[in-house]
């Protein structure tokens, strides 16, 4: 354990953590390491560093230094596509290995932060990662802590499982129906294509079919269908969401046969968006929304289809806290495939 000293009382005795100095524009770092004997001449840079007494290693046994907790505390949280990297100054981060959408267990991520002195930060759940992005990291806040906190946060890991995992992006095959008679019948020009292929592809997957269709809801229901049976494993529906009496969308999907999670989200811009399920094959309606709004809920929900992540009610309800978008100019959200 550590036994406080003064610091010229501290000659041949070890240094109980590390000791940082700050020289503004020149250094910040640690001056002295732990395990560190204190020598004579360290006394007085000791002194000029502020420190007129200090932590010395008194006994050990059955304390965890804060830089191994904070790697146990790493090692016990991290799933999938996820990488440690080196305690510094008593703290650990957690990287992603790969590009995805970074999953957190929320409830077990609280567990872990109501065990006193114990500390692991993460990013949103959901959010989009890329390899190298720091999602989370581990600290303790004491110098020490009990190898019996530590075993109560291990087995807490062990029982409950991950706490943290990245599911990657795959190159999915996407087919894209996109709604409109006007549209259809060359009236006017359709932009839904550009904007979502776009989004596609920024995501690592590929358009592998598009196909326009009238505002007719067993024309549309087949088109999904024939979208699967092409091969499709994620399908966008563009347009025929709004209120309007010939948009026909939603009436279309049922036609399918597909099951409908969600028509309607707490999302802002973009509310009147629909997911459904066609068999295995996740459907996303994307609404007008999308043609005039740089980030819509669109981009919230298309890289979770993309990884494979199922999206249910529960997760649509979930979405109302922070569901309203600021419209920033430049959005720097990490849920935001375009922010820089």
């Amino acid at each position: 354990m550590l036994k406080k000293v003064k610091t010229e009382d501290a000659v041949g005795l070890v240094i109980g953590h590390d000791m940082t100095k700050i020289i503004p524009g020149e250094f910040h770092g640690p001056r002295f390491r732990r395990g560190h004997v204190i020598k004579q001449e360290d006394v007085p840079e000791l002194l000029s560093m502020g420190k007129e007494h200090i932590y010395v290693i008194e006994e050990e046994e059955d304390w965890v230094h804060e830089e191994e907790a904070a790697l146990r505390i790493g090692k016990a949280v991290c799933g999938v596509n996820l990488e440690l990297g080196k305690p510094k100054q008593g703290r650990v981060n957690i990287s992603s290995t790969v590009d995805g959408v970074l999953k957190v267990n929320k409830s077990l991520l609280y567990e872990i932060n109501s065990i006193e002195g114990m500390i692991l930060a993460t990013w949103h759940n959901n959010v989009i990662c890329r390899p190298g992005s720091i999602i989370a990291g581990t600290k303790i806040i004491p110098l020490y802590t009990s190898e019996a906190k530590m075993k109560v946060l291990e087995d807490l890991c062990k029982e409950k499982g991950e706490v943290l995992k990245v599911l990657p992006f795959k190159n999915r095959k996407v087919g894209i129906v996109i709604t409109g008679s006007e549209v259809f019948k060359g009236r006017i020009k359709d932009r839904f294509s550009n904007v979502m292929c776009k989004k596609v592809e920024i995501l690592g997957s590929t358009v592998h079919h598009q196909v326009i269709v009238p505002d007719d809801e067993d024309i549309i229901g087949q088109a999904l269908i024939d979208m699967k049976d092409k091969g499709c494993e994620v399908i966008i529906l563009c347009g025929g969401l709004s209120v309007d009496p010939d948009d026909v969308s939603v009436e279309g999907t049922q036609k399918s046969g597909a099951k409908i999670i969600s028509y309607g989200v707490p999302v802002m811009p973009g509310a009147m968006v629909l997911i459904a399920e066609l068999g295995d094959i996740p459907i996303l309606g994307a609404p007008g929304a999308v043609i005039f709004n740089k980030t819509t809920i669109i981009d919230v929900l298309l890289p979770r289809m993309l990884a494979g992540d199922k999206i249910t009610r529960q997760d649509i309800i979930e979405l109302a806290h922070g569901g309203l978008c600021l419209d920033c100019e430049e959005c720097v959200f990490p849920v935001c495939p375009f922010a820089k």
